[in-house]
């Protein structure tokens, strides 16, 4: 943990022992009253935040903010819902390399009852995306949705952006270098549109050509899809010069 986030009220009230944060500043950091540490208020300023009261169930804090909140990058994933193992992986990833936003969809090879899993059903994973950005020293997590269909979320996207689907079958270029990316800087609005585990249907791919979604692929290799979300990012990040 690099950073560590709360929220503003829960500087406002003692944490308890058994909180994540609690025993990391005990085990790892051997925490008293007194000590200070890198903290931030989630999509809020970066700062200092220090023990003030310690007892046998309860640490309390105080907070002093020494950075301001920065923009987040304006990179939008489309993900056909995968399992939730790997959505967990992609939820912390992504999220320390830096995007806007995560949208799970429903395509029509998409397995419907992962939607179901406890990871969205319970909220769990938001813990995923806080952990992506206290490892990234950033206190920016992305809106995260999971559930609608595939032209639902090409309905909903805003103009004027930059959008390409990862397809390994009839991409006719290398995503590094695409054309869509020439010009692109820091500001520039990227939408990335990645399959299911089980790949775009021809009916997806004409959905997302209508939505002037242009192909690209990563090469010969089959990816995982966490590694192609992985390797798709960095790609457009050193191309808009943010790397």
């Amino acid at each position: 943990m690099n950073l560590a986030l709360f929220t503003p009220e829960e500087f406002s009230r003692p944490l308890p022992r058994s909180d994540r944060r609690a025993e990391h500043l005990r085990r790892v950091l051997h925490a008293d009253v007194g000590t200070s540490f890198d903290a931030g208020l989630l999509n809020g300023p970066r700062g200092k935040a220090t023990v003030t009261a310690l007892d046998a169930n309860t640490l309390t804090l105080s907070f002093t903010a020494t950075a301001p909140a920065a923009l987040a990058d304006p990179l939008v994933l489309l993900l056909g819902l995968p399992r939730p193992q790997t959505a967990r992986d992609i939820l912390r990833d992504a999220t320390t390399l830096g995007v806007s936003a995560l949208h799970f969809i429903i395509t029509e090879r998409t397995d419907a009852n992962y939607a179901t899993s406890s990871l969205w059903r319970d909220g769990a994973w938001r813990r995923h995306v806080i952990a992506g950005a206290e490892q990234a020293f950033s206190t920016q997590i992305p809106d995260v949705t999971v559930g609608r269909t595939l032209a639902e979320a090409l309905d909903e996207l805003a103009p004027d952006t930059r959008r390409l689907a990862l397809d390994n079958y009839e991409a006719p270029s290398s995503l590094a270098g695409h054309a869509a990316l020439h010009d692109a800087n820091a500001a520039t609005p990227v939408v990335l549109a990645f399959g299911p585990e089980r790949g775009w249907s021809a009916a997806d791919r004409a959905q997302l050509r209508a939505a002037d979604f242009q192909l690209a692929q990563l090469g010969e290799r089959v990816l995982r899809l966490e590694t192609a979300v992985i390797a798709a990012l960095t790609l457009v990040k050193a191309a808009r010069g943010v790397l």
